[in-house]
């Protein structure tokens, strides 16, 4: 299941860049929908990257040896 997820945010984040980085050689605006794929994406990234950074932070304080 946690395949098809990554698949499927990778193919998202790669579509958003790539829109966002033409848009930006056109100089054209970024259509609303891009926009708002690219700040929920963005969100994502970040609530993923505190909650690793918590989980790892929560075992150095228990003396627990956990892989991540």
């Amino acid at each position: 299941m946690i395949e098809a997820v990554a698949l499927t945010y990778g193919m998202l984040l790669s579509f958003v860049l790539t829109g966002a980085s033409r848009n930006r050689k056109l100089e054209r605006a970024n259509p609303p929908m891009l926009n708002y794929i690219g700040y929920v994406l963005f969100g994502i990234t970040c609530s993923v990257a505190m909650m690793a950074a918590t989980y790892a932070a929560w075992g150095v304080i228990s003396d627990s040896a956990a892989a991540i």
